[in-house]
């Protein structure tokens, strides 16, 4: 996999939540997932179309989402509901955007979109259909963990 196709994920996650919730993002080792379940408690699912195919996942754990969305709103959430649904569509619309503009810079034309969130970790997630191998990048917050998957069709 083309890490010049994954950094633009990995810029604009730590960018955004420094930005927006002030959050401190350090990389645990990546690794290739083998599974359908969601590496977290609310995931954002984002498709990549255009010259490029593929889908990727933004994984919160249940203590790292609250966190954010704390420190985002300046105030205590203490549980998952349509606020913090509602961020994680938020956060990784923001990704997305900045996924797109990134790629652009690489010449090729793509379009990054926010699709839906899912919540829990007993939803599978599928990839987009005829994609290969599932990169999946976990993190450690300030707030709790936090995974992104990336996949592009072969």
């Amino acid at each position: 996999m083309d890490v010049t196709l994954i950094n633009p994920f990995v810029e604009g996650a730590l960018h955004i939540l420094d930005t927006t919730a002030f959050v401190k993002v350090k990389p645990d080792p990546p690794f290739l997932k083998t599974t359908l379940r969601p590496q977290g408690d609310i995931s954002g699912i984002l498709e990549i179309s255009g010259d490029l195919h593929g889908s990727a996942v933004i994984s919160f754990s249940e203590k790292s989402i609250l966190g954010i969305v704390s420190a985002m709103f300046g105030e205590d959430m203490t549980e998952i509901n349509e606020e913090i649904t509602d961020a994680v569509g938020e956060i990784s619309n923001m990704i997305a955007g900045h996924v797109t503009t990134k790629i652009a810079e690489l010449n090729k034309k793509v379009k990054v979109k926010f699709v839906k969130v899912c919540i829990g970790s007993d939803q599978d997630i599928e990839h987009i259909k005829g994609g290969g191998q599932v990169l999946s990048l976990p993190f450690r917050t300030t707030k709790g963990r936090m995974v992104i998957e990336v996949c592009y069709a072969e």
